[in-house]
């Protein structure tokens, strides 16, 4: 591996770093710097295009939920120049807004941009694995064949 693709896996783990923390915090600004202009997030079944409308969409998410922390778990990169490719499991702790727990384990597969020496989501696609309650007592979501 050269050293170039070294700081890039640096630079991208940092990003995923910064998302889990801005959905953390319920942060909106620090999520959407962790986005490419023209990004595109596939969550849930929809698909929303460009910075703003992927805050405004994350932040209608978020809504429902008076405590939310998410836990990015080790991820595999593959850089390629000032693009790269990535999946990263994830765990989610919530509470909605009437004090109902909630576990959300899923994946994410994501596709990078290097903008002068800063990455960003340019693709980012959530599948859940599982969402219910934290005692595993719903089904569990198998991912799409595609992903």
């Amino acid at each position: 591996m050269e050293q170039s693709d070294l700081a890039a896996e640096l630079g991208i783990r940092t990003l995923v770093a910064r998302y889990a923390e801005a959905v953390t915090r319920n942060d909106g600004n620090a999520f959407g710097a962790t986005w490419a202009e023209n990004g595109e997030w596939r969550i849930l079944g929809r698909i929303v295009t460009g910075r703003e409308q992927v805050v405004e969409h994350w932040r209608h998410l978020v809504s429902t939920f008076s405590f939310v922390s998410q836990i990015a778990h080790g991820g595999i990169i593959e850089v390629s120049g000032a693009e790269a490719t990535g999946r990263w499991t994830i765990t989610e702790y919530l509470r909605q807004t009437d004090g109902t727990p909630v576990m959300n384990l899923g994946m994410y597969q994501d596709q990078y941009a290097c903008v002068g020496d800063d990455w960003f989501f340019f693709r980012r696609r959530f599948e859940p694995l599982y969402l219910g309650p934290p005692d595993f007592s719903a089904a569990p979501i198998p991912l799409p064949d595609d992903f």
